[in-house]
């Protein structure tokens, strides 16, 4: 990069965002690293000089907009979509609609808002890409995670749909959509529990790492500007689908 150009990653307080926000940051971004849980972040930012704090809820049009503001006239040339999650495994029959209305808003909706506030700053800027994480939950359907499913195979397509509509325009779209990923809240947050979340990668002897997905996504941004991957679907050797997993035990 000719100059320090600026990546903006939300839900980087944990998990995959805080590792491609470190990642990103060593390869000469300037990290805008957002997320609600503005302590989190701090320990990010003692690590890394290129690495600065942003307080973000995506789901508040107050806060995207804030941030909107603060980034105007800058070289955002990066905009990683992360913040997300699942937040329950019920049944479509048994689930609770308002947990299917927060699964929305997190995913989909705050995904939507980044694009629509971050977009505008960087066609100013001459140039930019948009990714967008979603899950192989987005490329197949399972049992127990209906909300889950539905709002990620709406990412999957929100990110082709993107595509078609920027046509003609610097802006490059990634999907990058990740299968068994260990982290340390993502199946916490959804079972409840911490001994519900580790029957999850019970077994499995080589589980994805949050480091594993930041490194797809650093290499994605870091392609010649002319090259775009739509879409990478990624998973440990052990799971074949997200609902086929070889456990040793």
């Amino acid at each position: 990069m000719s100059e320090k150009e600026i990546a903006v990653v939300t839900g980087a307080s944990s998990g995959i965002g805080a590792a491609t926000a470190r990642l990103l940051a060593k390869n000469g971004y300037h990290v805008i690293a957002a997320a609600r849980r503005i302590e989190r972040l701090r320990q990010l930012v003692d690590e890394d000089s290129n690495i600065e704090q942003f307080k973000l809820d995506i789901t508040s049009q107050i806060d995207v907009d804030s941030l909107a503001k603060y980034l105007k006239g800058k070289s955002v040339s990066v905009l990683v979509n992360n913040a997300g999650g699942a937040f329950d495994s019920a049944t479509i029959v048994d689930s609770d609609p308002d947990v299917w209305r927060k699964t929305y808003e997190v995913n989909v909706i705050g995904t939507v808002r980044m694009i629509k506030a971050i977009t505008p700053i960087m066609l100013a800027f001459g140039r930019g890409h948009i990714v967008i994480v979603s899950s192989t939950a987005g490329h197949r359907t399972y049992e127990f995670g209906g909300n889950y499913v539905a709002a990620k195979h709406a990412e999957r397509t929100l990110a082709e749909t993107l595509r078609l509509e920027l046509n003609g325009q610097p802006i490059r779209v990634t999907e990058i959509a990740p299968g068994m990923v260990k982290t340390e809240e993502f199946a916490k947050v959804r079972y409840g529990d911490v001994e519900r979340a580790a029957k999850v990668y019970e077994g499995v002897a080589e589980p994805l790492l949050d480091v594993d997905i930041a490194e797809t996504i650093r290499w994605s941004v870091m392609l010649p500007h002319h090259v775009n991957i739509d879409s990478m679907l990624i998973r440990p050797v052990a799971q074949a689908q997200a609902h086929k997993v070889h456990r040793t035990k």
